[in-house]
């Protein structure tokens, strides 16, 4: 992955000065050997703050180490205004924490109060309107606090990413896909940049990168990464071109920007002129860290670009498709697996997952499209069923009027052959059908879900929290009913 950031995370310890400075310190110090231990990247600040000017002092340290994230310790009650202008000034995301207790005999000389200075710190944020990542129970031994810090690294991951992020777009929604048109405004409220373009603007670059001396190189990676699924070899030095194209492009158009996604239109145009669809380069993108989504659905590629933060590896964009047949629910699924045939459903797009992501894969002519349009401008699609494993399905998204809403659904792609086309998996998520529709329908999303491979349900949604989602949508269990549910039905 060579577009997501590396996360250094400064260790910060704050004091009360009615508090011994000396217990914060030490406390501060053992949680620093146990991030050791467990191999965390954290860089353990040696000024231990009671005032401001001990603010000011730990800021300087903490940048001239370079770091990008921050966790304020509090290894006593400490100093409110302090350690949250310490939050506020910091360029970065900051998680706050606070120590547990040591032992019954030291509560007389050696305690901390912690528990309760972490009250006073969270409303000393909200007055200063500063955003700080706090987690499920902040208050703990320093193994403990380590393991929060570790948990916190892959969120803080996600907002620098973010931070630093341009999509790149080209070309407009296609007819009849206003489910992938949303308002632009949030993604400047989030720090991410964004540059629209014409597919006129990447027909041209992509005309100029004909004969590109770099093409013969593209090709053999991909002959080795298809192997024997390479039934189209024809299409390589097209789709090789067309890989470059957009590197460079966004090599050339970052700008001030460290990382870059996609959201391109790929049909109806794009094949008469280009003579090929793009999915299996969009697919070795992803694979790279850098998504390209279908049907230039730019908030499906932020999403996509947050689970590759948290996940680290690749992720896909996928329609939430289509029912499983009752046939292949009883023969394949009723009494293997724990699910109702409501919890059960195809997720599918025409060929962008990764190679890596899928149980086996032919490079084929796009079938949708092959109906209107002749078989050889559809070639470049790549067909599969994606593993069978855990996954996470997920998606930030703007209302028509310009408010973030998202969702997050924890569940597992299943070990049954879909006899169908395209990159696609039968996925099971508890609790699916009510999901579907008292979150999916009743809040408006697109079609399009971005899919984490592995269990990332927690992470993404205290990102989703941390942007400042206020209504983020899950797979409710049983006996907690959503709002719009009918309690008689």
């Amino acid at each position: 992955m060579n577009n997501i950031p590396e996360v250094k995370l400064a260790l910060v310890a704050v004091s009360r000065d009615c508090f011994p400075i000396t217990l914060s310190t030490a406390r501060r110090n053992l949680v620093a050997a146990e991030c050791e231990k467990k191999g965390l990247n954290v860089y353990n600040c040696q000024i231990t703050i009671e005032n401001e000017r001990d603010m000011r002092k730990a800021l300087a340290d903490i940048q001239a180490a370079g770091c990008n994230a921050l966790t304020v310790y509090l290894g006593n009650f400490g100093p409110e205004s302090s350690e949250t202008l310490l939050a506020k000034y910091f360029d970065g995301p900051v998680m706050f924490v606070a120590a547990a207790e040591d032992a019954s005999d030291k509560l007389c000389d050696d305690r901390g109060d912690a528990y309760c200075g972490m009250l006073n710190a969270s409303y000393n944020l909200k007055l200063r309107n500063v955003k700080a990542y706090i987690p499920e129970y902040p208050v703990g031994t320093p193994d403990e606090v380590a393991d929060m810090m570790a948990e916190f690294i892959p969120i803080a991951k996600a907002i620098i990413g973010l931070n630093n992020l341009k999509i790149i777009t080209f070309g407009p929604r296609p007819q009849d896909f206003l489910a992938c048109n949303a308002p632009i405004k949030q993604l400047y409220n989030l720090g991410v940049e964004i540059e629209e373009n014409s597919e006129l603007d990447l027909f041209a670059s992509f005309n100029e990168h004909a004969g590109d001396e770099r093409i013969g190189a593209i090709v053999e990676e991909m002959t080795a990464e298809l192997g024997t699924g390479n039934k189209l070899p024809g299409i390589l030095p097209k789709l090789a071109q067309y890989e470059l194209t957009l590197l460079d492009w966004a090599e050339k158009h970052r700008g001030e920007r460290s990382y870059v996604v996609f959201a391109n239109k790929c049909w109806p145009a794009f094949q008469t002129q280009f003579g090929f669809v793009p999915c299996y380069v969009n697919s070795r993108l992803a694979a790279k860290g850098m998504a390209v989504s279908c049907e230039v659905d730019i908030y499906g590629a932020l999403s996509e670009y947050i689970g590759t933060c948290i996940s680290e590896d690749a992720v896909t964009l996928l329609d939430i498709n289509n029912s499983v047949p009752r046939d292949m629910y009883e023969n394949e699924i009723k009494g293997k697996y724990n699910y109702t045939i409501k919890d059960t459903f195809m997720g599918f797009h025409c060929g962008n997952t990764a190679v890596g992501k899928l149980s086996f894969c032919e490079m084929r002519n796009q079938k949708i499209m092959a109906r209107t349009l002749p078989e050889e401008v559809t070639y470049g699609t790549l067909e599969g069923d994606i593993a069978p494993g855990k996954i996470t399905f997920y998606r930030l998204q703007s209302t028509a009027d310009a408010k973030l809403t998202a969702y997050v659904a924890e569940g597992e792609i299943l070990p049954v052959a879909t006899q169908s086309f395209g990159s696609i998996a039968v996925f099971a998520i508890s609790e699916m059908g009510r999901f579907y529709r008292h979150v999916l329908i009743q809040n408006n999303y697109p079609h399009h879900g971005a899919v984490a491979f592995g269990h990332f349900g927690k992470q993404i949604f205290e990102v989703f929290k941390y942007l400042g989602v206020e209504e983020i949508g899950f797979n409710q269990p049983k006996g907690m009913l959503y709002k719009t549910e009918n309690p008689y039905a």
